[in-house]
């Protein structure tokens, strides 16, 4: 059952996956930033539906004007996940840009790019949030690093947070609940040495899952003494109120 299950949806994704790179090298700098986005949303939506992940999306969302979304990190799927829900211009790690199909599709889908190991790294990625937030736009951050199980953050490096702060763009904390038949389950987790591949023949070959995207409220910049917060206070303040969404 699982194999008839898989193979008609692994191919249904290769040829989203074709699709995509169609639209982002073809028609993408042939329209504007609206219509990229309708797009964006549309094919993560759908992509979702076809790996049999059901989302549902709780609290409220920043629908209009800038804003920095923080959140955990569990699966490949989070990533479109939120932009099914808001298109956004992910950070990303350099290497990726260099992955064979998957690094041309986030590359023409508007990622930031981030190169680890350079001292000049996180403020030309800062100097690309701020350009993104002038336009209104929403850029998406997981803070931890790396993925994880899902049921405990790991610390949240703040250094990325700085853009946001200085320009007072709103941050909005996302907590990611994976489940599988109505339960919280790790299921969807893409971590340790699994491949990519091993991954998807997991997801794709079971019935079930869902994910529950829980939009809390913005970050007080401001303490209550009207003095601006760290980064490594927003840092904290965004892990704090993840790990009790995702906790329960």
């Amino acid at each position: 059952m699982r194999i008839a299950r898989f193979l008609p949806r692994a191919i249904i994704v290769a040829a989203m996956v074709l699709a995509g790179l169609v639209l982002v090298g073809v028609v993408y700098p042939f329209i504007g930033l609206r219509g990229r986005s309708m797009l964006n949303r549309t094919w993560s939506r759908l992509l979702l539906r076809v790996c049999g992940v059901r989302l549902t999306v709780c609290g409220t969302p920043a629908m209009t004007g800038p804003v920095l979304t923080v959140a955990n990190h569990v699966s490949w799927l989070d990533i479109f996940v939120i932009n099914a829900v808001r298109p956004t211009a992910f950070i990303a790690k350099a290497e990726i840009r260099r992955w064979p199909i998957v690094g041309w599709l986030v590359a023409g889908a508007g990622t930031l790019f981030l190169e680890r190991g350079h001292r000049h790294a996180v403020r030309a990625v800062g100097e690309a949030m701020r350009s993104r937030f002038a336009r209104s736009e929403a850029v998406g951050l997981f803070p931890e690093g790396t993925t994880t199980m899902g049921f405990e953050p790991l610390p949240f490096h703040g250094s990325l947070l700085e853009p946001a702060r200085d320009t007072g763009v709103a941050i909005q904390p996302v907590a990611l609940r994976f489940l599988r038949h109505g339960r919280r389950d790790p299921y969807a987790a893409f971590v340790g040495e699994e491949t990519l591949v091993g991954n998807l023949w997991r997801i794709l070959g079971v019935r079930g899952l869902s994910v529950e995207a829980v939009y809390l409220p913005a970050l007080a910049v401001h303490g209550e003494d009207g003095a601006a917060h760290s980064r490594s206070g927003l840092a904290a303040m965004a892990r704090a109120a993840i790990h009790e969404a995702v906790s329960t």
